[in-house]
């Protein structure tokens, strides 16, 4: 082996290493970039299963404005509208219930992109926590799983862009 060749193999091996991190590069950023989440979102939680019979098929509505930092998720949220075995009412000004939201994206670039938000709300009464697993679907829509820590709700729960 010549020294020549040596450092041909070197340069060649270099040149390879990196136009091949530039195409990586390039899809992660073109072909396949993380869904585009910054700004204003309206959410329906719909409970399925709970220990406490009267929220039992409860509809929840929500505001939500959302950014993105990275994969890292932060916002608020502010609930408008319930409809539950209590009556139907719209939540509005001093009367909306306030939350935090953190959270984050699993990239998956063999399948949907996967959130996972933890709100925080301070509610009538006393402070509440939810969790959520979305799936985007698009950059308008996610759906997905809730689990609630209030009388151990879970159930079905749809984001989107424009109101309900």
């Amino acid at each position: 082996m010549s020294f020549e060749t040596f450092l041909s193999d070197i340069l060649a091996t270099i040149v390879g290493g990196l136009v091949l991190a530039f195409l990586f590069f390039w899809f992660r950023e073109k072909l396949s970039p993380l869904p585009k989440i910054t700004g204003r979102w309206y959410f329906e939680m719909r409970t399925v299963n709970t220990v406490y019979n009267p929220y039992r098929n409860m509809v929840l509505r929500y505001v939500a404005m959302l950014w993105r930092e990275g994969n890292r998720i932060e916002g608020t949220v502010e609930k408008i509208y319930e409809n539950s075995s209590t009556g139907e009412r719209d939540y509005v000004g001093k009367n909306r219930t306030r939350g935090e939201i953190e959270g984050y994206i699993e990239k998956n670039y063999f399948g949907k992109d996967k959130l996972f938000l933890h709100v925080i709300e301070e509610g009538h009464g006393r402070e509440s926590t939810n969790f959520y697993e979305l799936v985007a679907d698009s950059n308008n829509v996610m759906s997905g799983t809730f689990s609630s820590m209030v009388a151990d709700q879970d159930g079905q729960v749809k984001w989107q862009r424009s109101r309900f």
